[in-house]
C-alpha cells in the first residue's frame, strides 16, 4: 500500500466507527482520531512519509513488529502502547482497518463501562 492510500484508507475507515470524531490539537498537519475524548488514531507525516500511529495490546506490538517490516513503534509515542504503520507493500486494506478497529478497542475497553454500553454497539 502506498501512502497516498494508506492515509486515504486509515481516515475514511476511522470515522466509520462509532462515535469517532477527529480534530487537530497539534496543528493542521496531524489528523488526531478520538473516541470520547481519547485519542485512538494520528495520521501524519513523517519525513516526507504517509504514517498512522494507532494504539495496540502490548503483546501484540512485537508480534506486528515482528511479523510485518512496515509496522515499527510509535513514532513520537509511548513505544510500548503505540505503533507506527508505515506504507508497504505487506500492509493491506483489511490488515490496516483490522489493527484501526483494535486501537478503537483498545480505548472504548478503557473507558467507563457505562460509557462503553454506549459506545460500543451490541
Amino acid at each position: 500500500m502506498d501512502g497516498k492510500t494508506l492515509h486515504a484508507q486509515a481516515h475514511e475507515f476511522a470515522l466509520t466507527l462509532p462515535f469517532s470524531e477527529i480534530y487537530w490539537p497539534f496543528g493542521p498537519e496531524y489528523d488526531v482520531f478520538t473516541v470520547e475524548g481519547k485519542i485512538f488514531m494520528i495520521k501524519t507525516f513523517l519525513r516526507g512519509e504517509a504514517i498512522v500511529n494507532l494504539k495496540v495490546n502490548p503483546e501484540l506490538s512485537l508480534l506486528h513488529q515482528a511479523i510485518y517490516p512496515s509496522i515499527k513503534p510509535g513514532y513520537h509515542m509511548n513505544k510500548k502502547h503505540w505503533i507506527s504503520v508505515y506504507p508497504g507493500e505487506e500492509i493491506t486494506v483489511d490488515l490496516l482497518h483490522g489493527l484501526i478497529e483494535d486501537s478503537w478497542n483498545q480505548v472504548v475497553n478503557k473507558l467507563p463501562k457505562r460509557v462503553q454500553n454506549r459506545v460500543r454497539p451490541t
